[in-house]
């Protein structure tokens, strides 16, 4: 389920917040209308940028060549220089709802050399090295701003030290790329004019290598839980005169230097704005020792972030009496328990998170006391029930006009008075949370007749029942529901009405899974032509579904149908008129060949056709699609023939599941790129070409299971190739003669199956260095394992069959 509303409100406060800094700097900056042309070769290298990944979802569908818009100053995304014609701005940020997949050719942009403002976040990139594609960058001279967070997939790497040569950056913004390992490289630290530096959410290790005198002129910093910190980078830190904004996350706690470290970050409290601490392991007495001393605390800090720590009620008492102007506090994860005849003071609060906390204190003041100003809160996970929650409450009729967003998922309310309450508390509600709690009866009525704001409601992993009110239809506002995971019955057709002057405006994403729900997937549903997610799995729906019922979706990304009665039945000729990037259709018919219509979608990272009776061969063209899938799972249908060793590759994060099928001959190599490969129950014959290639670039196969197939013969000496694999099953083969020293390589293998063969040899020598070795199955071989030889070696071995 999209999260793309709860995004934008958040992103809309924090710019509210912040009014000054660079990043609100940037993000501002208009494209201005320029006259003079873009230079020639500048334009033919973005179109080779272009031509290396797919853009199914037509953001660059602007990028042409030819007269009436081969311009490319006037591109979407391109900003040119007035007088030079050169870009100077590439800005292609992907979202929910737009994004480019696959691999990226960064040399080409090489030829933009005077490009100051580069953005290519939230897109999936694959490909070759994360060290090669982002090593090409560094010779863009004049770049100031790099924002390329959110973007590498299925392919790891360290970040070059030449990045450091880009002496001009001022942003630079790898975080949530966790492909990113190595050490942070020291000549980071030559970047005297860099203000704002996010590694968050990386797998940087080793030790934070800058000095005292690097990053002068830093005012955010981010960082993660991989960091070493050290006497001299903690002298570095307190040098940042110019620090705003501190995030640090990870349990600092463990280290040496935790205390000087939080006497470091003491000094900076005066000229703060923003401070975040996460899982630092901070208690009660260092929140008081951080603020102590600085009584203009109030009049610096906006938002504090305390989330994940040891802390109590007694710091949410301490920070409501000190910090008059904090505008967002979260102290989500603690051990804070409502204090008795606590009324907290926090006049300034617009965003609140107290979630995965106790504070189901019959105690509880309701939520009037927090602060008049208050647009979020977060209790989610907090053991509230009706009592503690809707009593205290009761007496709040219309008070907080102001609450945009309210999430009290995961909690124990039980009573639908729960609708009522919340269209007496406001009916300017955005977005509501209520998954995850014990909620029965049907849905009343009167809640969608009041709730004319909401744009998110999320009432899934409930115990709702009754038929799916009407009501929806004709919130006009509403762009994401939610209801899976309850037991609503009924049909769809009687949800959707007609007549409705919204459908053309609700639902971007609508979640009916995993209900009760009967009957066909009604033609009205392609009334709802915004949708974007459509997940019905997981229902009693049966009937047939043809082109009519998705003619209108145009924007769809995801559509999951899986484990319903339906049969999909389209002609050959059909072209849909969307481009998905994940299909769910497990348990559906899609008839006995192979689904023509696949061959449009070129961009699906998740595809499920399991089950679905499929026959025949797969062709070519599927696999050339399929590269860029991080689930590919079409087991249990009767698919045939030999796969052939195409040079295609799969990001190494992904699971191919072509278990139960009748695939035949050898093992093709390029499946050697997946992460978890499942083939059992096929009629493969051999592994040579599969184990053996020498051209073939390095796995992180994790899981090979080729169990109940008819590989013959010994087993090649080529398991060197694989050393990264957990699990590795071989059962019920025809594999006969030694156990190669090669399998001793397998040095991270946590179970080993290798029953129902024909195997000899000695295991001792083989396996001494598989100290990871938990579960050994060679039932019914003649190999003698000798374990009490080699048992001190096997650290967590549990059990031999």
């Amino acid at each position: 389920m999209s999260n793309y509303i709860l995004k934008i409100f958040y992103v809309l406060q924090l710019l509210l917040l912040l009014t000054s800094g660079f990043t609100h700097e940037f993000k501002n900056t208009t494209i201005e209308s320029v006259e003079s042309k873009c230079i020639e070769r500048e334009k033919q290298a973005l179109l080779k940028f272009k031509q290396s990944f797919l853009d199914d979802s037509y953001m660059l569908s602007t990028w042409k060549d030819d007269n009436k818009d081969g311009d490319c100053c006037k591109w979407k995304g391109i900003e040119c220089n007035n007088e030079t014609g050169h870009v100077k701005k590439l800005d292609l940020r992907g979202d929910d709802s737009q994004f480019l997949v696959g691999s990226i050719d960064f040399t080409s942009l090489i030829v933009l050399q005077n490009m100051e403002y580069l953005d290519l976040s939230h897109n999936l990139f694959q490909g070759n090295s994360i060290s090669e594609q982002i090593g090409s960058l560094t010779k863009l001279k004049y770049l100031e701003y790099l924002d390329l967070s959110e973007m590498f997939y299925g392919t790891n790497g360290e970040i070059p030290s030449q990045l450091g040569n880009l002496t001009r950056l001022r942003y630079l913004n790898l975080r949530d790329n966790y492909n990113i390992v190595g050490e942070i490289p020291c000549r980071l630290g030559n970047l005297s004019q860099l203000q704002y530096l996010d590694l968050e959410g990386t797998s940087f290790t080793g030790v934070i290598p800058f000095q005292p005198g690097n990053l002068p002129v830093l005012h955010t910093l981010k960082l993660d839980v991989y960091y070493h910190f050290t006497d001299s980078n903690i002298k570095w830190l307190s040098t940042l005169s110019s620090l705003t904004s501190l995030s640090l996350s990870g349990q600092y706690r463990r280290f040496v230097f935790f205390h000087y470290l939080l006497q470091t970050i003491m000094k900076f409290i005066p000229n703060l704005r923003e401070l975040r601490l996460v899982d630092f392991g901070l208690i009660d007495t260092d929140v008081v020792s951080l603020f102590h001393s600085h009584s203009n605390f109030s009049n610096s800090l906006t938002i504090l972030d305390f989330s994940d720590n040891m802390l109590t009620s007694s710091t949410f008492q301490f920070l409501s009496n000190i910090s008059l102007n904090l505008q967002e506090l979260r102290l989500s994860g603690n051990n804070v328990v409502w204090p008795s005849h606590f009324y907290p003071n926090f006049p300034s609060l617009v965003i609140l998170d107290l979630s995965t906390n106790n504070i189901s204190s019959s105690q509880f003041p309701g939520i009037r006391s927090f602060s008049s100003k208050l647009q979020e809160l977060y209790l989610e996970n907090c053991m509230l029930t009706d009592k503690s929650f809707l009593v205290s409450s009761t007496s709040v009729v219309n008070s907080s006009s102001s609450l945009l967003i309210l999430d009290v998922s995961s909690n124990m309310l039980r009573s639908s008075e729960i609708f009522l309450w919340a269209f007496n508390f406001t009916t300017n509600l955005h977005s509501l949370s209520l998954f995850g709690n014990l909620l029965e009866g049907p849905i009343p009525d009167g809640f969608g007749k009041v709730m004319n704001s909401l744009e998110y409601l999320s009432l899934s992993e409930n115990n709702l029942q009754g038929d799916i009110p009407s009501f929806f239809s004709n919130m006009c506002t509403l762009d994401t529901l939610d209801l899976s995971n309850n037991n609503l019955s009924g049909e769809i057709s009687s949800f959707i009405n007609k007549n409705s002057v919204c459908n053309r405006h609700i639902f971007t994403d609508l979640d009916l899974s995993h209900n009760r729900i009967t009957g066909a997937l009604p033609e009205c549903i392609n009334l709802l032509s915004e949708l974007e997610y459509l997940y019905l799995d997981g229902n009693a729906l049966e009937g047939e579904i043809n082109e009519l019922h998705l003619t209108n979706f145009s924007k769809l990304k995801v559509l999951s149908l899986s484990y319903n009665s339906l049969s999909l039945k389209f002609p050959l000729c059909w072209v849909p008129p969307f481009k998905l990037v994940a299909l769910n259709l497990a348990s559906c018919k899609l008839g006995s060949s192979f689904p023509s219509w696949l061959q449009t979608q070129r961009s699906i990272l998740r595809l499920d056709i399991s089950d679905t009776g499929l026959n025949g061969g797969v062709p070519e063209w599927f696999w050339n699609n399929s590269q860029h899938m991080i689930l590919m799972n079409m087991s249990h249908n009767n698919l045939i023939g030999t796969i052939p060793d195409f040079p295609y590759k799969f990001p190494q994060s992904s699971a191919v599941c072509l278990n139960s099928n009748q695939f035949e001959g050898g093992v093709p190599s390029f499946l050697l790129q997946a992460s978890h490969l499942m083939l059992s129950e096929n009629k493969f014959s051999h592994l040579f070409s599969f184990l053996c290639d020498k051209k073939a670039p390095p796995t992180n196969l994790a899981t090979l299971d080729l169990s109940n197939n008819q590989i013959e013969g010994q087993l090649p000496n080529c398991w060197n190739s694989v050393n990264t694999l957990l699990f590795l099953d071989l059962r019920n083969n025809k594999l006969s003669g030694k156990i190669p020293q090669s399998m001793g390589t397998l040095v991270k293998v946590e179970a080993l199956v290798l029953r129902n063969n024909s195997l000899t040899g000695e295991l001792s020598s083989t396996l001494k260095n598989c100290r990871n070795l938990m579960l050994l199955d060679i039932y019914g071989e003649a190999t003698n394992p000798d374990l009490w030889a080699i048992l001190p070696c096997l650290i967590e071995f549990k059990s031999m069959i």
